[in-house]
């Protein structure tokens, strides 16, 4: 240790061995790059017994010295530090240890920067590179005073302590560094390691993607909306009980088809037939009087017997009109859609109840759920397709005819009902089928088609955060 101690002019015989435990200590009682580097260079020269030593790292692919010992980087020697810097890059484009003198059996190494250093100091100089990874990060030259302190047995020991003690000052540099500058040497590194022969799969591979991300972007596919879809007749007329009375007789069930003038069901008449008798009853009666009336030639007798027969003839031709409309027939061909009345015979019904309802066997319509969110895009006119869910195998043709105005709630969203008529209906086709339509609303690159839905969601967060 007292050797460690001696002045530099005195070198002993044998360079003692580096203490890295005592290196390490310098450098781990700073936090920041500029001190730990100043303390580890300042512990590298006392203990080597260097006039100076001089920790550099790359910056914008040259090196920059950083720290000098004993804090000798303050002094302002701007034309020292390039010297410094100059030998630095110069072994580290040779990624090897540049010793001046040569050492015997040293492979021979470019040292025109070192020349230059020595140029005005007598001794010896020795730069060794700072490696992390695979990258050359920086470098640490010692200048020693006498060339006999170099010493090829020492150099391999000067290597080990700078290749565990300098990534660390590394990783403290880039940890202060500012953000900008942390990825653009990212992004340089990724350049380098991409370039390099071993890394053409990686090449090819980003290119690929780099072609696929372009077609994303740029080429225009057929764009469409669509949503939940349902089957219905073009016109559907609903079937209502006339008048109050009770369910007779049901001739057909949802499904059926019929025949315009078809009976599909009878209500009881009883009811109505008494009131036949009463009202015709009534109405003999009243012309009896009449008729009484005008042999004794009683003109007020006569006129209120001829009123309440004319009343009583009113309410048997309402009575006779009802008895006709018990028999409840089809308004045209179609199919039964709904209207289940075979399980309800014998049940009352009130004048206005929903009996039947009934569509045209082959013209259909189809009601498309559109979101609000797309409804924007959707035109009279545009094409698109249905898939129905009873018919996954087959797509059929489908052309918008008309767009509701007004917005309805479905299962939690708003959602607008899109007409659209069928270019073909196949016999397969009933009412009442279900499915899903896509309706082509234009052309857009594809990227756009699988995020707008989340830049939209953002936007409108956005605004309505910063409308608060």
């Amino acid at each position: 240790m007292d050797a460690l101690n001696s002045p530099p002019q005195a070198p002993p015989a044998k360079s003692p061995r580096i203490d890295l435990i005592a290196l390490q200590a310098a450098l781990v009682s700073h936090d920041q790059l500029r001190p730990a580097a100043t303390a580890l260079a300042s512990e590298f020269a006392t203990r080597l017994g260097c006039e100076r030593v001089a920790i550099g790292f790359v910056d914008d692919h040259f090196c920059r010295v950083v720290a000098l010992s004993h804090g000798g980087i303050g002094e302002g020697r701007s034309e020292a530090l390039k010297v410094f810097a100059a030998a630095m890059d110069e072994a580290l484009d040779q990624a090897a240890t540049v010793v001046v003198p040569q050492l015997p059996d040293h492979p021979p190494r470019i040292v025109l920067a070192h020349d230059e250093l020595l140029r005005h100091h007598r001794g010896a100089v020795c730069t060794i590179p700072i490696a992390v990874g695979r990258e050359l990060v920086g470098a640490v030259l010692l200048q020693f005073g006498d060339a006999a302190a170099l010493c090829a047995a020492d150099l391999d020991d000067w290597e080990h302590a700078v290749a565990l003690l300098g990534p660390v000052l590394h990783f403290m540099g880039h940890r202060e560094r500012p953000l900008r500058q942390r990825v653009r040497g990212r992004l340089r590194r990724a350049s380098a390691k991409l370039r390099a022969p071993d890394n053409a799969r990686w090449r090819f591979g980003l290119g690929a993607a780099a072609v696929a991300l372009a077609v994303l972007l740029v080429v225009p596919f057929e764009y469409r909306i669509g949503g939940n879809a349902r089957v219905e007749g073009e016109i559907q007329r609903v079937l209502v009980a006339p008048v109050d009375g009770f369910l007779k007789q049901s001739l057909v069930r949802p499904g059926d088809l019929v025949k315009a003038g078809q009976v599909l069901a009878e209500l009881a008449e009883q009811d109505l037939q008494l009131e036949h008798n009463r009202w015709a009853s009534e109405l003999a009666q009243h012309e009896n009087a009449y008729a009484a009336a005008m042999a004794r030639a009683d003109r007020s007798q006569l006129v209120i017997s001829q009123a309440r027969a004319d009343e009583a003839r009113a309410q048997l031709a309402l009575v006779d009109e009802q008895l006709g409309r018990t028999r409840i027939e089809a308004p045209f061909d179609g199919v039964v859609i709904r209207g289940d009345l075979s399980q309800s015979l014998g049940s009352p019904v009130q004048r206005g109840d929903v009996l039947l309802t009934v569509a045209p066997r082959e013209r259909f319509r189809v009601i498309v759920e559109v979101d609000e969110r797309d409804i924007g895009r959707v035109r009279v006119g545009q094409p698109g397709s249905l898939a129905l869910s009873a018919l996954p195998w087959d797509t059929l043709a489908v052309k918008v005819t008309r767009v509701t105005p007004m917005a309805n709630a479905v299962e939690g969203r708003n959602v607008f009902e899109v007409e659209a008529a069928l270019d073909a209906q196949p016999d397969t086709l009933r009412p009442g089928l279900r499915g899903v339509a896509r309706i082509a609303v234009g052309r857009e690159p594809l990227l756009w088609a699988w995020t707008h839905r989340l830049t939209e969601w953002l936007r409108l967060g956005v605004w309505s955060w910063l409308g608060r």
